[in-house]
């Protein structure tokens, strides 16, 4: 850490007057005091005073009785998972209420923090497979929140994140996503040493919507606060020469200056320059110091340096191979000398880093070399032995063939602690190794896969396996393990549907060497929702899982193979989906159940979405969300919360879906669901309403081209043939349902019939536009065979519209009927978009114009209330066609210089870049009526189109 400490906190150094930082310090202050929950961060180079800043705040955070909790990251530590955070928690103790008011989540950091494991509740298990999933980074992370939420106000510091470990930087970015309400995040580093030079949270971070925070970047100090510090050192003015040079010499690098103020102090008057003699450089300034030691305090500042961790008093001496009163008189000349200082009780090291590194450059080789041998020989001695800086002394020496085994035995013990950020960067320094055996290769690989997954960015784990999956050499079934691994990432955090062949591949490269990770594939697989596979395939293969003798003996894969078994089900609407759902234990005081109970009951809510149980979807949903605090399980609620956005739009509430959805974007920018799947086709569907044509057109084709044929894309199949049906262009409409996508034969394969996304209605009415009535009474026929005996209301609503389509021309009162019984079904199930659409159609059946003005009522009113204007207008200009005057929203005298509602509905489709052609399309007006509409707009907001469209962008 860099900055500046206290005379009392550190002996032989005197402190420097906290100057030159008071607009970051009121930012700080104002974001931790004022804005929380708060992000913040704080980036400089080494030695310009990010310590200091901290210190100085955190002291005033104190005072106004905030609970600051401090840790900091060093590049050379033992393996502690999320080591910097937990370190800052171990002071917390005195502040948490009794154990029975914290939330069970707290439990998660009872074996991090042995010392406090009595005043937090019990671990939850670990349930079976977790271990690959990540899950042990949301859980830490929940309970760090809950300890956070338990002792607020508080702010929890984390110095030279730099320096932190990929574990670590990903707790951090979890915590800084969704901070408690009253906590502030305060993070320093350095930008120039940040692993990849990306952001310091990774390109991942954005703050969540009413998260405040502040990006504070330090820079060089000028003359004015590097007089103040010199007065405050020196006790009186100094000259102006004096500040000049010292200016020169330091570049306005705070920790300099202070060095050069502490050698001028023991000068006579404190102006003697000649005192500082030529070093322009803190190394320089170091050198110096050091040489003015006498051998013995040399050989224990070179023994710190080449430590390179801050010790105790015991072991600087023996490294210095001092004996016990001859290693405490060499630290005392060392620490009146100010090459040393105190960092804590019996801890002692450089005042930064930068100082560690002059002293270790500035040391001849054969110099180093004894004293990296000398320091190993004592850490090998320690019970238990810091693995990692043996490990890191080992390889300083040169002796590869020892340090090998050494640092594999560093990275198995932080992989057993959960350090996976520490076991990576040991793991990686094997890997880099060319001759390694077929048994080092493999179990450094597989470790690698395993530390690889619990990293928040997708992109970075991506990469790790990926360069794995290149490694020279690497057994056929340990390449399997990492290529399923490889597929799970891509196809369920980055949306890559086309990741199931790789998935393939790795059973085939598992299958006969390894039958517990082939049945774990053999789940997945089965759980597919893509037409690689034939839900008959599928059942084969959940089958096939279950007939391995392993599989009894591995949970996970009992698990996945259940729960695809589970999943197919839903697919076919089977009517004993209620009676599983309903028999879930909820009550079950053992997490593990409750963590299965979440996760089926997160597939039913998809699943019955599909099928129009949309009343089972919204309880297994908010039913799932309850379990996500007690099992652990925050990577559900990602999903949990893009279904209730769709769950909002499906029953109406379109404002609600739409804030729900920019939230969600917001909150998780780097997840696929945000935009793709059936929120994108909600989107896509939305913007049609509105009669945003193209904008529609475009989402749900981005949907078509990621998702191919899926069963979460067979609503954007389908939206997309309407808007070309509309368009009176019904070959291509065709085209999108069957060429090259055959979303027809899709269903057929995945026995899907039941899912009512609208793809049956829409390819039944295409076909009739078509003139190709047989088939199109083939389809409808099929499709009532299929869903007969299914507990899918959304396809006998859809069953009902396809009755209708094909008696509309021959037997007007029966496809009345029809569409009534469609209308009523989507409204028992609660779709009042679906229902009001139905019951147009019900409308343009009837030739009685009385009769059609009547049903238009109602659906007219429901797209009022929807906010789908296109759909409105539609029906309003049937009520023209069939001469009949109605309310209508059109601009009339007397609105003045306020917008019309006609010319509120243009000003909103203005500022989503529509042109008139768009607008007209939209309201079924004339291109002529728009542009009249549209000056009156532009006149009356006194703008124009483009700023109207920047001020909505």
């Amino acid at each position: 850490m860099d900055g500046f400490r206290s005379g009392t906190d550190s002996p032989g150094i005197r402190g420097c007057a906290f100057a030159g930082r008071e607009r970051e310090l009121r930012a700080l202050l104002e974001a931790a005091s004022a804005a929380r929950p708060a992000v913040v961060l704080v980036e400089g180079e080494a030695g310009i005073g990010k310590s200091r800043l901290v210190a100085e705040a955190s002291e005033v955070l104190r005072a106004r009785g905030l609970r600051v909790l401090a840790g900091g990251c060093h590049p050379l530590r033992e393996p502690l998972a999320y080591g910097p955070v937990i370190d800052a928690l171990r002071r917390i103790g005195p502040w948490l209420p009794p154990v029975e008011e914290l939330e069970a989540s707290a439990g998660a950091l009872a074996p991090l923090l042995p010392d406090l494991a009595a005043a937090l509740p019990a671990p939850p298990p670990v349930p079976p497979g977790s271990s690959g999933s990540g899950m042990q980074r949301f859980r830490t992370a929940a309970g760090v929140r809950t300890l956070l939420t338990a002792v607020a106000p508080a702010v929890l510091v984390v110095e030279d994140v730099h320096w932190a470990d990929e574990a670590t930087r990903e707790l951090l970015l979890l915590l800084a996503r969704d901070l408690p309400a009253d906590a502030a995040l305060v993070l320093t580093y350095r930008a120039e040493d940040l692993p990849g030079g990306g952001p310091v949270l990774g390109a991942a971070f954005r703050r969540s919507p009413g998260t405040g925070g502040a990006e504070i970047r330090l820079g060089p100090l000028g003359g004015a606060e590097l007089r103040a510090m010199a007065r405050d050192v020196l006790g009186d003015e100094p000259p102006p020469a004096l500040v000049r040079t010292l200016l020169e010499r330091s570049a306005g690098l705070p920790l300099v200056i202070e060095e050069d103020l502490i050698t001028l102090a023991g000068t006579p008057h404190g102006t003697d320059l000649t005192a500082l003699r030529v070093p322009r450089s803190l190394r320089e300034v170091l050198a110096d110091r050091r040489s003015r030691l006498g051998p013995e305090a040399t050989a224990l500042v070179d023994a710190a340096a080449v430590l390179a961790v801050p010790a105790g008093q015991a072991r600087l001496a023996e490294s210095a191979g001092l004996d016990e009163e001859r290693g405490e008189a060499a630290l005392l000349e060392a620490l009146g000398a100010a090459v040393l200082r105190q960092t804590g009780p019996d801890s002692y090291g450089f005042a930064h880093v930068l100082a560690q590194e002059a002293v270790y450059d500035a040391l001849p080789g054969p110099v180093r070399q004894r004293a990296h041998r000398r320091v190993l020989d004592v850490l090998l001695a320690q019970d238990p032995p810091p693995l990692v800086q043996i490990a890191h002394h080992t390889r300083a020496t040169g002796d590869r063939k020892a340090w090998l085994p050494r640092a594999q035995a560093a990275a198995d013990r932080a992989t057993a602690l959960g350090d996976h950020g520490t076991a990576a960067t040991l793991l990686d320094e094997i890997l880099e190794q060319p001759d390694l055996t077929p048994d080092q290769l493999t179990s450094a690989a597989r470790a690698m896969s395993l530390a690889a997954h619990f990293r928040t960015d997708h992109t970075a784990t991506l990469a790790v396996l990926r360069r794995l999956m290149l490694l020279p050499g690497l057994p056929t079934p340990v390449r399997g393990e990492i290529r399923s691994a490889l597929g799970t990432v891509l196809i369920y955090q980055s949306g890559d549907q086309s990741a199931e062949e790789e998935m393939v591949t790795a059973l085939r490269e598992v299958e006969g060497e390894n039958p517990v990770h082939t049945a774990r594939l053999l789940g997945l697989l089965g759980m597919s929702r893509t037409g690689r596979f034939s839900l008959a395939e599928q059942r084969a293969m959940v089958e096939r899982g279950f007939g391995l003798a392993t599989t009894a003996e591995d949970p996970y894969a009992q698990v996945l193979l259940h729960l695809a078994g589970f999943v197919q089900r839903c697919v076919v609407a089977d009517p004993a989906v209620a009676e599983v759902v309903a028999a879930l234990p909820r009550e079950a005081e053992d997490v593990q159940v409750l963590q299965g109970t979440a996760i089926f009951l997160s597939a039913a809510v998809l699943g019955s979405l599909a099928v129009g149980n949309d009343r089972r979807a919204a309880s297994a949903c908010a039913e799932a969300k309850a379990l996500v605090p007690r099992t652990h399980m925050q990577t559900l609620d990602v999903h949990l919360d893009a279904d209730r956005v769709v769950l909002d739009w499906l029953a109406g509430r379109w404002g609600k879906a739409e804030q729900g959805l920019q939230e969600f974007r917001d909150r998780h920018p780097d997840r696929p669901l945000g935009s793709g799947g059936l929120l994108a086709t909600v989107g896509g569907l939305t913007a049609a309403a509105r009669g945003l044509t193209a904008q529609a057109a475009a989402a749900l084709e981005q949907v078509l081209a990621r998702e191919g044929l899926h069963l979460e894309s067979l609503g954007a199949a389908a939206g997309r043939a309407r808007l070309h049906l509309a368009r009176n262009d019904p070959r291509a409409a065709w085209d999108t349902l069957t060429d090259p996508l055959d979303f027809l034969a899709f269903l057929d394969g995945k026995e899907a019939w039941a899912h009512a996304w609208d793809l049956v209605p829409t390819a039944v009415e295409t076909l009739l536009a078509l003139d190709r009535a047989d088939e199109a009474r083939d389809l409808t026929e099929r499709h009532a065979t299929a869903i007969e005996g299914r507990d899918a209301p959304g396809a006998d609503a859809e069953q009902h519209l396809c009755r209708g389509l094909l008696l509309r021309g021959t037997d007007p009162d029966a496809a009345t009927a029809a569409f009534d019984l469609a209308a009523a079904g989507w409204t028992d199930i609660g779709r009042p978009y679906q229902a009001a659409l139905a019951a147009e159609r019900a409308a343009r059946t009837r030739t009685d114009p009385d009769e059609a003005v009547a049903l238009l009522a109602g659906p007219i009113a429901a797209f009022e209330q929807l906010g789908a204007t296109s759909d409105a207008a539609r029906c309003h200009r049937l009520l023209r066609d069939l001469g009949r005057q109605t309310p209508n929203p059109r601009g009339r005298t007397g609105y003045g210089d306020r917008l019309s509602p006609r010319e509120e509905q243009i000003r909103d489709l203005l500022a989503t870049g529509a042109t008139n052609k768009d607008i007209a399309t939209a309201l079924f007006l004339s291109t002529r009526t728009v542009e009249n509409h549209v000056a009156r707009v532009l006149t009356k907001l006194r703008t124009t189109r483009a700023d109207l469209t920047d001020g909505a962008t």
